[in-house]
């Protein structure tokens, strides 16, 4: 399959897209389509069933969405394409984008999922969303009312798929996907494509596409340090960093409820403009501490891992990983929320003694080992390109800031 580097990349305004979309992307100031929007809305638009795998922030919201639309009947009242993901956070922003895409016409699109009343998004089902924008378990309540039918799903979209179609949510999106007609369009789309996920989406989808774009393809931007504390010291190094002055917002990532809370705790206790994004916080909550990270008003967001997925915000300068990830994939997806649709972006590990089994498993998935330094800045380890088969392998980031 030819690489976007081979091939003519038109202006978005060249593809065969309704004018209101067209307008959409103007107002959003989107004029050149990514590596992932190249290849895949063609194939969609003309209807063919695609498996995208991308980096995060490389636009696949709008190469899915842009297809969706445009398959859209605005005359018709009922559910017509669904897009199933695996957090309320990824929701949210999936159809905002959506939202903007169908301005101005009589395309409607409700978002559901839990935590919030039910009520609401079953009256704008009923009063004929056209897209559904929705986690697994919500789309099953409102399926299991009778307020929600999926039997004229003409487009549907699995985003996120590796996290989709784990052994948590598997069973949920095969009895969600039983109910909308085989003869639809599927799209499935993630930052990482294990292999398991190709197995299980052959029951899914019909003789797909498979899209795999690179890092060299106009990937993320991203710049990686490691900072050693093997003697303790977190804390200190994550102060250190929180007063440097930068332009854009900080991204703290870590492992557990209580471990983010304390930390919180701690930042704000010392006067830093902190914001706490965890899974004991009730929806308002979360909405609220989103809406002032996004708005500028809290520089600095810690959360655990469900921010990795979802979180699209253009001014996250850098992530500091305070925990490290449990596996390549989550560091994949953490790192992911910086360096956005082009921009630069800075991700920085805290590595403990007790990290350093887990740490290179990830660096094996990375294919490259990561530059280190000292808690106090000196150089450990510049970065070394790992081999594989006798092969130098590449990795998520191109430059190493010291």
């Amino acid at each position: 399959m030819p690489q976007v580097n081979d091939l003519a990349v038109a202006p978005l305004r060249d593809y065969a897209l309704r004018r209101s979309s067209l307008d959409a992307l103007e107002a959003m100031e989107i004029v050149t389509p990514t590596a992932i929007q190249v290849q895949t809305i063609p194939l969609l638009l003309e209807g063919r069933d695609v498996i995208g795998q991308a980096y995060t922030g490389s636009g696949k919201t709008l190469a899915f969405g842009l297809p969706l639309v445009e398959q859209m009947d605005e005359g018709e009242r009922f559910v017509q394409a669904l897009v199933l993901c695996p957090t309320r956070e990824l929701a949210q922003q999936v159809g905002g984008v959506l939202e903007q895409l169908v301005a101005g016409t009589r395309i409607r699109c409700v978002v559901v999922f839990g935590g919030r009343a039910i009520g609401p998004q079953q009256d704008a089902i009923r009063a004929g969303a056209q897209i559904v924008v929705g986690t697994p378990g919500r789309v099953l309540d409102l399926m299991g009312r009778r307020s929600m039918k999926l039997d004229r799903v003409k487009f549907l979209v699995l985003d996120e798929a590796d996290k989709m179609l784990d052994q948590g949510f598997g069973p949920d999106v095969e009895r969600i996907l039983a109910s909308t007609p085989k003869e639809r369009q599927t799209a499935l789309f993630s930052a990482t494509t294990p292999g398991w996920v190709l197995n299980v989406s052959k029951k899914f989808l019909h003789s797909p596409e498979i899209i795999q774009t690179k890092a060299e393809d106009g990937g993320p931007d991203i710049d990686h340090v490691v900072y050693e504390t093997f003697g303790g010291g977190k804390f200190e190094v994550l102060r250190r960093l929180l007063d440097e002055e930068i332009e854009g917002s900080t991204l703290v990532f870590g492992r557990t409820k209580r471990g983010v809370n304390r930390l919180y705790t701690k930042l704000s206790k010392l006067g830093y403009k902190v914001g706490e994004l965890q899974g004991d916080l009730n929806q308002q909550q979360r909405d609220r501490v989103l809406t002032r990270f996004r708005e500028r008003k809290t520089p600095v967001l810690v959360a655990t891992n469900v921010a990795a997925r979802g979180l699209d915000v253009l001014h996250i300068e850098r992530v500091i990983n305070y925990d490290v990830p449990e596996s390549h994939d989550l560091f994949t997806h953490r790192v992911g929320r910086t360096g956005r649709m082009g921009r630069q972006g800075l991700a920085i590990t805290l590595l403990g003694a007790e990290d350093l089994a887990k740490f290179h498993e990830i660096e094996r998935g990375l294919g490259r080992k990561l530059p280190r330094l000292t808690a106090d800045g000196k150089i450990v380890q510049p970065p070394v390109p790992l081999r594989r088969n006798g092969r130098r392998m590449g990795g998520l980031g191109r430059r190493v800031r010291r």
